[in-house]
């Protein structure tokens, strides 16, 4: 499964709970997971190693575009292809470093509002991250109004990166499949529950719940909210 963190045990027996599900990337960070994978590439140990995996990224780009607009599953695998054989011990010292140094910087005040705003409301607060584990897990650590955080891992095979993500992938189709499964097991109403998005391929995720809201939408989204009438919330910086 996708690397979940949890802080408590907040399943219950009796009636269903509600949850705020929140799309990390465009809802709390304004910074996605093509700009880590090229961050980690820029950083290989010689420099004929940084040029083949920045060559990588580059060609990965405008397939991550491409195939980004409808389903992520792919378009994640394709960023991260560039980091096989680097070692483990090298992407969590890289992924570790992109953090404190890049994303710190990008988490959305407005963001962090509404994530704390959900949990005083008394909603299961879930975050979903199409990052890998190495980059993104200190941000629950950064995070008090948590309780589930789920992310992408890589595969390891003998203390190297093969380039590939286990599955379930976080970002694309498999992200509602995840929630849904996630609502069973936590005795969750998704009626009665929430979710904030930002790109066209979290339609499916937003589709899941009762009260969906489409947050910094890309082309895709916003039309989509519209024609939905799903309510469009904007705070970019």
């Amino acid at each position: 499964m996708a690397t979940e963190i949890e802080t408590t045990d907040l399943s219950r027996i009796g009636a269903p709970r509600t949850a705020a599900f929140f799309r990390v990337e465009g809802t709390l960070l304004n910074r996605g997971a093509l700009a880590a994978s090229a961050y980690l590439a820029a950083n290989g140990q010689g420099f004929r190693e940084r040029f083949l995996r920045l060559g990588g990224i580059a060609l990965a780009a405008p397939v991550f575009g491409i195939l980004g607009q409808n389903d992520r599953t792919m378009a994640n695998r394709v960023a991260y292809l560039a980091l096989r054989n680097m070692s483990e011990d090298r992407v969590s010292v890289l992924g570790r470093e992109y953090f404190d140094d890049v994303l710190k910087g990008k988490l959305l005040a407005s963001g962090l509002d509404l994530l704390k705003r959900m949990k005083q409301e008394g909603h299961m607060t879930v975050l979903l991250s199409e990052g890998i584990e190495e980059v993104v897990g200190p941000l629950r650590d950064e995070l008090s109004d948590v309780d589930h955080f789920v992310c992408n891992r890589l595969e390891f095979r003998d203390g190297d990166c093969t380039g590939r993500l286990l599955d379930p992938i976080i970002g694309g189709h498999e992200t509602r499949r995840w929630v849904t499964r996630f609502a069973e097991e936590h005795n969750i109403d998704l009626g009665r529950s929430v979710a904030y998005a930002a790109h066209g391929p979290d339609l499916l995720l937003l589709a899941a719940v009762g009260s969906p809201c489409a947050v910094n939408p890309d082309f895709t989204l916003r039309r989509a909210a519209e024609e939905a009438e799903w309510p469009v919330m904007e705070y970019r910086v």
